[in-house]
């Protein structure tokens, strides 16, 4: 073990920066972290062992005990629960004769949950040993596990039942299917890439790159919204040693799933824009940060880049310009959903924990590596490629004057045809359900949980900056779902497990709140309640990064959109809480200590 921990870390040039690629390498080699794993680590790249074992227990795939030959994460996402996932979690106990967050005793198989893995529009879904497998059953269940116990590898398990489009391609096989049921200027396959990079930035110079994406008015497809071209204009005016284009495909937010698409059909087209952006800020390196979710994709990535450098689209002096020199390289996460946050993921990047940083400064100013770096994702680079290839003017022809160009949706829940569709923005929300076949609809969340709940009384609104601004979740919801518990509170409890803890008001607000919910859930709310579930929503408003200032949206939202939902479960004689129940308040602790409480006795 040690001999090998040892060449992991020099495969990194002891590099502490590099600590995550060492960790996922030795999770990976081992199935675990052990304690003396980590001291060579420490030892090696010249810091303490409390360094990296922060690193490790901020991360929910990494794990410091066994977790199994077969380590299994069932996802909880309320999708997965809508279609069947109660099921598929009681038919893997049942035959392994364990419970979810243990290993079975000859340490071959453990099973565990994990939140959103990006396969919404194919639930119940799993990672087996990194491999995905979608629309799982009970039956599933059974015949996996029998597969397991007769000693198969996890490849012979998917059994050839690829998913469409370039998913059985042989650097892939898998069976996750892209689903695209409406293609644009992004999907479409009209494009060849490598063009603009030969034909077209030949004749343009760096500023006139900038100019073209400013006058496109395109801003970030993250969610935020930020005009791309402005970033790049400060990046590339910031003074720096190095400037970096970081690629964000870390969409951990539950119900999205396209970038996941567009880096399975398109990849080409985000290293393509990347290395424009390189060009344009006058950059020379950039790193594609992607969720351990796809780790399958990592052998059909390196692939794809390995063309492109053969291609001379990726290396040095690319395309004959002189001075344009650019490569790229995969950095995976290990699950976390705020490193989704670009500070965040900077920090994840250095190989720590990935708290968010104060601001400013900014990424563009000091950012990876405390150097001037700009940080869009996937499908912001993506669309940068069609912008230089046809120019700005030609781009804002689509959408409407202040959300120009078109957004990828993922769209999944109640609906007969989920998946991956390409509008212009201003589409309207009715226009939306009918395109995927969605009937008898009790209310869309828009932008995933971090976004809003709405209801039918809100269907005619566009999607848009100025109106509904997405990131590209849509999850709908039937008027069979019951919203406050199957949906609201699983969106409660992810805020809950994916916050870093580092501000006080989300690491203990989104608790308070949830509590709140499930009291009024049990039909002991009394109409104050909900007055202060409002006001703890705004207290939410002063953590620092973008995860705690939303993690009250499926309440606040909710409680905004469908008061009705709260109102018939409110006590109606009860105003406030007129007492104190002692002996229920304490019976937790009381069970743990192993004690009986007697409140008669004086």
């Amino acid at each position: 073990m040690k001999d090998t921990v040892k060449q992991i870390v020099e495969r990194y040039g002891k590099d502490e920066t590099r600590l995550m690629d060492i960790l996922i390498d030795t999770q990976e080699t081992f199935g675990y972290i052990s304690g003396d794993a980590t001291q060579i680590m420490a030892d090696m790249l010249g810091i303490s062992r409390v360094d990296v074992n922060q690193t490790i227990s901020f991360y929910h795939f990494f794990s410091t005990s066994p977790r199994g030959e077969y380590a299994i994460y069932l996802n909880d996402s309320a999708v997965a629960q809508m279609f069947g996932r109660q099921a598929v979690k009681e038919a893997f106990e049942k035959e392994l004769g364990i419970k979810f967050g243990e290993v079975t005793a000859d340490g071959k198989i453990g099973l565990f949950n994990t939140a959103c893995i990006g396969m919404n529009d194919q639930e119940p879904a799993a990672l087996i040993n990194n491999r995905v497998f979608t629309r799982l059953t009970p039956y599933r269940v059974r015949e996996i596990l029998k597969h397991i116990r007769e000693g198969r590898g996890v490849e012979d398990l998917i059994n050839e039942s690829y998913g469409d489009g370039k998913n059985s391609l042989p650097s892939l096989r898998s069976m996750v299917s892209s689903n695209i049921r409406r293609k644009g200027m992004i999907l479409s396959d009209d494009y060849t890439y490598g063009t603009v990079i030969k034909e077209v930035l030949p004749k343009m110079s760096p500023e006139a790159v900038i100019a073209e994406i400013k006058h496109s008015h395109m801003r970030g497809r993250g969610g935020a919204g930020f005009p791309t071209g402005l970033k790049w204009e400060f990046c590339r005016r910031s003074k720096g040693d190095k400037h970096y284009v970081l690629c964000n495909a870390d969409e951990g937010e539950p119900g999205t799933f396209k970038d996941r698409v567009i880096l399975t059909e398109k990849p080409e087209l985000v290293f393509e824009g990347m290395a424009i952006a390189g060009f344009a800020i006058g950059g020379d390196e950039g790193i594609l940060y992607l969720r351990y979710e796809y780790r399958y994709m990592k052998e059909y990535l390196e692939e794809v880049l390995n063309d492109m450098r053969s291609k001379k689209l990726l290396g040095e002096k690319i395309s004959g310009i002189e001075g344009f020199d650019f490569d790229i390289r995969i950095q995976f996460g290990a699950g976390a959903y705020v490193c989704g946050e670009e500070s965040a993921l900077i920090e994840s990047l250095e190989g720590k924990r990935g708290e968010p940083r104060d601001k400013p400064p900014f990424p563009v100013e000091k950012g990876y590596l405390n150097q001037p770096t700009i940080i869009n994702n996937v499908e912001t680079f993506a669309t940068a490629v069609r912008i230089v290839q046809n120019g700005g003017e030609w781009f804002t022809q689509f959408g409407t004057e202040d959300s120009t160009g078109t957004k990828i949706l993922s769209i999944s829940g109640d609906c007969m045809f989920p998946g991956v569709y390409e509008v212009n923005w201003g589409f309207n929300v009715d226009d939306m359900l009918n395109m995927v076949g969605a009937y008898d609809v009790q209310a869309v969340q828009v932008g995933g949980p971090s976004g809003t709940l709405i209801g039918p009384n809100e269907f005619h609104r566009t999607l848009g900056y100025s109106d509904l601004s997405t990131g590209g979740s849509m999850i709908i919801f039937g008027k069979q779902r019951n919203l406050l518990k199957d949906v609201v509170l699983n969106f409660m409890e992810f805020f809950i497990d994916e916050s870093c803890g580092s501000c006080s008001t989300c690491r203990n607000m989104t608790q308070v709140m949830t509590n709140k919910l499930n009291k009024i859930l049990k039909g002991k709310g009394v109409a104050n309640d909900l007055e202060d579930l409002k006001q703890w929503g705004k207290v939410l408003m002063a953590s620092r990064c973008g995860l705690g200032q939303t993690a009250g949206n499926p309440i606040i939202s909710s409680l905004k959109n469908f008061k009705p939902l709260y109102d018939v479960l409110i006590q109606k004689d009860k105003e406030f809480d007129k007492g104190f129940d002692l002996v229920a308040s304490v019976q937790n602790s009381c069970k743990f200590v192993g004690r009986v409480p007697n409140f008669n006795h004086h």
